[in-house]
């Protein structure tokens, strides 16, 4: 599969795979900002992506950033975008974390879209699991 990529800012890094085999490629900042404890923020890659149709961009937390308590936000972007790639994170930890500009912070993945028919019904197939939810395999 090919994506073309635009360049919004000279400064924009491409995003890319750290890994052979990853599933998401890496989104880098394109400021410097302090995101405060328990505020969100929007914020620019500088570019821009079209990706075919069939798929969508879906844009996932990165787990060095999220062991800090740093959160993506807002993380469906359709094939038919081809505005700046923005990401929304928020802070849900205790203390201020600072973005430079080039960092890591957040990545994409590409994937395959499916449309489900729905069809209404009074009655759903039994299962071994049920209504049994949060916390329902154990926690250990």
């Amino acid at each position: 599969m090919q994506i073309k990529l635009k360049k919004l800012v000279p400064e924009a890094k491409i995003p890319k795979y750290a890994h052979k085999g990853d599933a998401g490629m890496d989104l880098f900042s394109i400021k410097d900002l302090i995101l405060k404890p328990n505020h969100r923020a929007v914020i620019g890659t500088g570019i821009s992506i079209e990706i075919p149709k069939g798929y969508v961009s879906l844009v996932w937390d990165k787990s060095g950033i999220g062991s800090k308590g740093i959160k993506t936000m807002a993380g469906v972007i359709d094939n038919s975008y081809r505005g700046e790639y923005k990401i929304v994170l928020v802070n849900l930890s205790s203390k201020d974390y600072k973005i430079k500009k080039g960092d890591k912070i957040a990545q994409l993945l590409i994937q395959p879209i499916v449309h489900a028919k729905i069809k209404e019904t009074k009655v759903l197939t039994r299962s071994s699991r049920a209504k049994k939810g949060f916390g329902s395999t154990g926690l250990k």
